[in-house]
């Protein structure tokens, strides 16, 4: 039996945060996961931040079995440390699925962001637009099913 496709959405921005600016990421996230039949059980909002990162991080995915996709943070400016505080709470990373995330758009080639699995979750990181976000989930969404499969003990073919 598979088991239903779950996710949870972290949006990573000091402006969010801080209510100086209005989130895009994170709606257009829900709507194309939906779209792809997942149920998006919950969606928070977190300073950027190393420490803030893996804090929100590890609250989502304790006892979570699903995707979790990480908006924002994953660039060259001085706050932009998503993956350092989702590489904190990452058993085993999975770069196949950020390499392949980075190949949708030349402005791809800039993104530190990472993937992998805490837990049974599988933590991908994705930009702050909300065009890139999708892009980037579009690049790897064939493959998710899959591997949440696998994380829950279920043997596909």
């Amino acid at each position: 039996m598979t088991a239903p496709l779950r996710a949870r959405i972290l949006v990573v921005s000091d402006g969010v945060a801080g209510g100086t600016r209005e989130d895009r990421a994170g709606p257009a996230l829900r709507e194309r996961l939906e779209a792809a039949g997942f149920t998006v059980d919950r969606a928070e909002v977190c300073s950027d931040g190393t420490e803030e990162v893996a804090v929100a991080l590890r609250a989502l995915c304790e006892g979570f079995t699903g995707l979790v996709v990480t908006t924002g943070g994953t660039g060259f400016g001085p706050r932009d440390l998503t993956p350092e505080g989702t590489r904190a709470v990452l058993d085993r990373e999975a770069p196949g699925l950020a390499e392949a995330s980075r190949l949708v758009s030349p402005l791809g080639r800039l993104s530190r962001a990472i993937a992998g699995v805490a837990g049974a979750a599988l933590v991908v990181n994705l930009p702050g637009s909300p065009t890139g976000a999708v892009e980037c989930l579009d690049a790897v969404l064939d493959v998710v099913p899959h591997a949440l499969a696998l994380l829950a003990g279920e043997h596909p073919h």
